[in-house]
This record gives C-alpha cells, sequence and structure tokens, in this order.
C-alpha cells in the first residue's frame, strides 16, 4: 500500500472526518478534539492532512456578538467537509473495463471490428492535427524515377505517435526505417491494460491497433499501422507501419 493510501485509510483520519460530516456547521480544532476523544495536536495533523487531500475546507470565521454582529476578538480557523462524494474511496475502473469489454465480446463476429473502429475513433481525439504545410518545389526524380529520399511528414508523424504512446504508457520504442525515413515497428515494451489484454487479448490488442490508425489519420500522415503482433516476443507487442493506402489520409 502506497504512503498516500495507507494515510487515507488511517481509522482516526477517518474518525476526524466523520466528526466535521456529523456537525451542524464547522467547527474549530479543540471542538474537533473534544467530540473525538483526541489531543488537539493530533487533531490538526489530521485536519492539515485532510485540507490537503482536497477533502476538508479551510476557512477563517470571525468572532460574533450574540445579536450576530461582528465582535471583539482574534479569527478563529475552523473546518467543513467539502460537499459531494468523498473521493478517497476505492476505485472500481478494471471491473468497469471488463464489463465494457464483455458487452463488446458479445457481438460475436463483428466484436473485432468494433473494437478497431473504437480504437480508431480514439485515436482521432488524441492528437492534434499537424499544420497543413507550404507548397514546396518538388525535388528532382533520380534516374529511375523514384523520389530522392523518405518524406519528412512520415518520419514526423511516426515521431508523434511514438510519442503519444509514451504518454500513454506504452514504453515504445522505434526500430527499423533508417536515419532519416519512419520506423517500420514500433516495439511496445508495456501494456497499461496488460490484464485485460491476457483475458480480452483479441479485442484490447484491437483497440491499440484501432488507436494508433486514428492518430496517424489525425496526423494526415502517409503511413498507418498495418499490424499489431500481441506479445510477439515475451516482454513486448510489436505494432507495424506501412504505407497509408491511396485516399486514406483524411480524416475518417
Amino acid at each position: 500500500m502506497s504512503d498516500v493510501a495507507a494515510a487515507q485509510g488511517s481509522p482516526r483520519r477517518r474518525d476526524v472526518l466523520d466528526v466535521l460530516r456529523s456537525a451542524a456547521g464547522p467547527l474549530g480544532v479543540a471542538e474537533t478534539a473534544e467530540r473525538i476523544g483526541l489531543h488537539p495536536n493530533t487533531v490538526r495533523f489530521h485536519l492539515d492532512a485532510l485540507v490537503a487531500e482536497g477533502r476538508v475546507e479551510r476557512r477563517t470565521e470571525e468572532p460574533r456578538r450574540a445579536g450576530r454582529r461582528p465582535g471583539p476578538g482574534r479569527p478563529r480557523t475552523v473546518y467543513a467537509p467539502r460537499p459531494g462524494m468523498d473521493r478517497a474511496g476505492v476505485r472500481g475502473y478494471h471491473l468497469l473495463a471488463r464489463m465494457l469489454l464483455g458487452e463488446l465480446a458479445s457481438r460475436g463476429p463483428g466484436a473485432r471490428d468494433a473494437a478497431v473502429s473504437t480504437g480508431r475513433a480514439w485515436g482521432r481525439t488524441l492528437v492534434q492535427p499537424q499544420p497543413q504545410p507550404q507548397p514546396q518545389p518538388q525535388p528532382l526524380a533520380s534516374s529511375s524515377g523514384a523520389s530522392s529520399g523518405p518524406s519528412p511528414a512520415a518520419a514526423d508523424s511516426a515521431g508523434r505517435l511514438v510519442a503519444l504512446l509514451g504518454e500513454l504508457g506504452f514504453d515504445p520504442v522505434s526500430e527499423g526505417g533508417g536515419r532519416d525515413g519512419p520506423p517500420r515497428r514500433i516495439r511496445l515494451r508495456h501494456c497499461p491494460f496488460l490484464e485485460l489484454a491476457e483475458e480480452q487479448g483479441e479485442l484490447v490488442c484491437s483497440l491499440h491497433l484501432g488507436l494508433m490508425q486514428g492518430a496517424l489519420a489525425a496526423l494526415g500522415a502517409p503511413l498507418t499501422a498495418s499490424g499489431l503482433e500481441p506479445f510477439a516476443t515475451a516482454d513486448s507487442c510489436l505494432a507495424h507501419l506501412a504505407a497509408a493506402p491511396a485516399g486514406a489520409r483524411a480524416v475518417e
């Protein structure tokens, strides 16, 4: 258990929070300590921690006379629970993901295509389209009629895809393609959804493939993710890149 999780699970801190929630209004340190039966310094420590966690608000309260008018004396610090549901509780995102994957799997033979389509849609939202380049003079063709070098847009798009995969937790490494050209493969050395991939590999990996395709399409890249080898080695998956089909560079 992490230090944060251990602190949030502290029985005394929970008791302090419960006292604040059951009170008719904000409480000071001494009032909270008296109600809970702890030393004020201990209560102050837990109150400060609850404020830092965003679960309690610290306020300054002006002294009042009997008629609710401002009175003499120093303002006092009081504490009140933040409104709304407690955000420090247990999360169940893994269960939620399993439920959604189960629903997707129930579609039968069309489940894989649906997963790829969903991945593409999300991939398009995760990148900013590249600015359209200004027209440049066409490079001289070689004697064989081929272009003189690889497309800079392809290498740049592949680099942005690798950066995106890194942000998502895939720990990617480019492979092949030469010094100036785009990589031919991207090795994924970590899967942020590993347990789900082990349970529903066809669907999870199809989502990943679609995500890469959608991101490259949104970038207007001249290449696409042509395939994904799950667990190509014991510790990595392998995504393959290829030239995008004619007319496939526009955002879908």
